[in-house]
């Protein structure tokens, strides 16, 4: 085995998060898996809370902010939004890193948060509501990269299937007096395309701070 390294360490913690969940990840397993003493690792993470911080800044590490241009803050927003919901779709684990750590202590999150103030700033909004806009921003990229992918952790396809299966029989169980719509879009409620789910989330939220824009200026 090759020399280890902090960037080994958290990615085999990712993938163990990602098939397990995130109870799976301990320094002892990990040091099992990589054929090293828990020693070893300690000499990169001292405690679970460092390597939680290690994980969620290599998880968003992978997207990077391009550098400023002459686009409108619309256009450079949702690809800030878009990148980062695709980075962080592929790992089931990632919201529930993410939720588990001060993000103020996570560089690579720190500068898309950075981005994302400076663009609803060019938007017009003041200081204060650029900070609220950004937080909302970004937390709702986490949950809808999260939606279609947390179920999957450790489950085959035909269990993934089941589970839908499952969820949508329970929907349309409900009293349709009572639950109308509800059953009536149980099939649609839990087998929604991602592109759609993605898509259309990320629509709703621009284009509600695209409204609230209009009104500044």
């Amino acid at each position: 085995m090759g020399k280890l390294s902090a960037a080994s360490i958290v990615e085999r913690a990712i993938q163990i998060g990602d098939t397990e969940g995130l109870d799976a990840v301990t320094i002892r397993r990990l040091a099992t898996d990589l054929g090293v003493t828990p020693m070893a690792l300690y000499w990169h993470f001292k405690n679970k809370e460092q390597l939680l911080l290690g994980m969620a800044d290599h998880l968003v590490a992978n997207f990077a902010c391009k550098p400023a241009d002459d686009r409108p803050w619309r256009l450079r927003l949702r690809e800030l939004v878009e990148g980062l919901i695709h980075v962080l779709r592929a790992h089931p684990c990632a919201r529930t890193v993410l939720e588990q750590v001060d993000k103020e202590d996570v560089p690579s999150y720190l500068a898309v948060w950075n981005e994302a103030l400076g663009l609803t700033r060019a938007a017009g909004f003041a200081d204060g509501e650029s900070c609220l806009i950004s937080k909302y921003l970004l937390q709702s990229a986490i949950a809808i990269a999260d939606a279609p992918v947390h179920f999957r952790s450790g489950h085959t396809d035909e269990e993934i299937a089941e589970i839908v299966r499952v969820k949508r029989l329970s929907l349309e169980s409900l009293p349709a007096d009572t639950y109308p719509h509800l059953v009536r879009m149980a099939g649609s409620m839990v087998n929604l395309p991602p592109g759609l789910y993605d898509s259309f989330g990320v629509d709703l939220i621009l284009a509600g701070i695209e409204s609230l824009a209009a009104r500044r200026s």
